[in-house]
């Protein structure tokens, strides 16, 4: 063999090309040869749990736009990280996962930590799930996996790498490792001009149009697009009913809010629209089963999406595979203004004034009123707090793009280390975590990489000591006393404190305001909690 680089030194060149030197790990025995003497120009982000680590991951890949290098241990370390995985899937996050496995010779021996299924472990919670044939592939493998995570619909690749493969020598003359660093893949398929046809007839036809932006558009970068074409056609603008990102400004005259997530409440809302135009979101993400017609009798629907799957399997309307922003700019060179006698979308009923509690305690209008009297105009707002959910899309208007996530999966564990991962790639921007009281015990080890690394993000707890949505839940489904949704007391503050953040407990408007300017100001991280009343209170 001539002498060549080390399937390590090929496989650095890898992550290098394509901007990946940030690595969020929690390191093994099994990862220690991939680890040792990490090049300068690499930065290594500890993260206490695997759950915080890929959440951490999540965050900073869905904030920057590029693909996010992640660092497991071998099989119990991808085990602990599969819930995350499932997480970052929904959210189309760009991940490439990395994880050790014992060294070749004893993997038929299943010595201690090989992990004997290493490719099924992650699935399906994985786009696809790699582990080379030879050390020599370990860079291509690698190539290949990010290629898949940033080909729509973005999600999360896993590859299992022998722990020895790493000293492996590549043959420049007879592998290709040399070539798979600087190739280039093109994802962003523009739309078929004639699939559009139908579409643009449609819209410049409708009556009453309505839009439903989704995540996808933000992340394509159609944020503005998706306001220009609402504007060109006087539609109503609705969000998914479960997204992860916002996709349209909030506080636009012509947005009509969330649709319902059940199926005949969300037929019964589209009710007004003779069309609707789903543009970057699933058509749709329902829960719980209310069922009834999926459209309103005289309602068409057309669909916008980048995902060939989530275009198949919607139940309703003619579909146009393509990418949300390109699609969005390509209507916006055909669609015409409509019909003189279009309808005008109604304005929207003025807020309340935000219900108050007793003493020492805050309602959740009154925390969500009082964050957007202080808000920042380049702030990121990262949630976890469902029963909340409403009444922070409600109070709190999101006005920018890459500005707003959420989980899009319906479990729990994203919103704080995502908030660090947000931090980590964006730290001129103010960024505020949003977590439920339950939410927060998910990964609350993401504070302590908070803490080291003094990453500024302001976590805002808000503790109602209780499983407040599934309660909600429970009360929807009529399943009476289910055991497990109160939660015991915790000191947040003693928590906050242990991990090296310094907190704070609030129970006035005033207090709550003043806090939340503190943690924006920084420096480094800060927890603000909240006592709330419970659902019941």
């Amino acid at each position: 063999m001539a002498d060549g680089p080390t399937v390590r030194e090929a496989s650095l060149e890898v992550f290098r090309a394509h901007g990946m030197t940030t690595v969020f790990g929690n390191p093994g025995s099994t990862e220690l040869p991939m680890l040792s003497e990490l090049p300068d120009d690499f930065r290594y982000v500890l993260g206490l749990q695997e759950a915080a680590v890929v959440g951490m991951a999540d965050g900073y890949a869905q904030a920057t736009g590029r693909p996010a290098l992640v660092n497991l241990h071998t099989a119990p370390g991808v085990g602990n990280a599969v819930g995350a995985l499932v997480n970052a899937a929904a959210n189309g996050a760009p991940l490439v996962v990395t994880a050790g496995q014992q060294v070749r010779p004893m993997i038929n021996l299943e010595a201690l930590l090989t992990n004997p299924d290493a490719t099924v472990l992650p699935r399906p919670a994985v786009k696809l799930s790699l582990e080379p044939s030879r050390p020599q592939d370990v860079p291509a493998v690698l190539a290949r996996a990010i290629h898949a995570a940033t080909t729509p619909p973005w999600g999360p690749v896993f590859v299992s790498i022998p722990m020895d493969d790493w000293y492996a020598e590549v043959d420049p003359a007879t592998e290709a490792a040399g070539y798979v660093a600087g190739r280039r893949v093109h994802q962003r398929a523009a739309p078929d001009p004639l699939g559009l046809d139908p579409i643009v007839e449609a819209l410049d036809t409708a009556r009453a149009p309505a839009l439903v932006v989704g995540g996808d558009v933000d992340a394509a970068g159609g944020f503005h697009h998706a306001v220009a074409l609402a504007e060109q056609t006087g539609a109503a603008v609705f969000a998914p009913p479960v997204e992860g990102r916002v996709g349209f400004p909030t506080d636009h005259p012509q947005f009509r809010g969330p649709l319902p997530m059940a199926i005949a409440p969300l037929a019964e809302a589209l009710e007004p629209y003779d069309v609707v135009l789903v543009v970057g979101a699933a058509v749709f993400r329902y829960y719980p089963y209310v069922p009834g017609p999926f459209l309103p009798a005289n309602t068409r629907l057309f669909h916008v999406t980048a995902d060939a799957d989530q275009a198949a399997r919607a139940p309703v309307g003619d579909a146009v595979v393509a990418d949300p922003a390109l699609t969005l700019r390509a209507l916006l060179e055909r669609v015409g203004p409509g019909p003189s006698d279009r309808a005008a979308v109604p304005p929207r009923a003025a807020l309340e004034a935000p219900r108050t509690a007793g003493e020492g305690q805050l309602t959740a209008e009154e925390v969500f009123a009082t964050i957007a009297g202080v808000w920042p105009e380049d702030a990121v707002l990262v949630t976890e707090a469902p029963s909340h959910r409403g009444t922070q899309q409600a109070r709190l208007p999101i006005t920018r793009p890459g500005s707003s996530y959420f989980t899009a999966s319906g479990g729990l564990g994203f919103g704080l280390p995502a908030a660090v991962g947000v931090g980590l790639a964006e730290p001129s921007r103010p960024v505020l975590a949003v977590i439920g009281d339950g939410s927060l015990q998910y990964s609350v080890q993401a504070l302590a990489t908070a803490a080291s690394l003094q990453v500024p993000v302001t976590v805002l707890v808000l503790d109602n000591r209780e499983y407040a949505i599934l309660k909600w839940f429970a009360s929807r489904e009529r399943t009476p006393k289910v055991p497990g949704l109160d939660l015991p007391a915790v000191d947040h503050l003693a928590l906050a404190q242990a991990y090296g953040v310094p907190a704070e407990t609030v129970d006035t408007v005033d207090a709550l305001r003043e806090a939340v300017r503190r943690g924006f100001a920084g420096p480094g991280p800060r927890l603000v909690h909240v006592p709330v009343p419970a659902s019941g209170a």
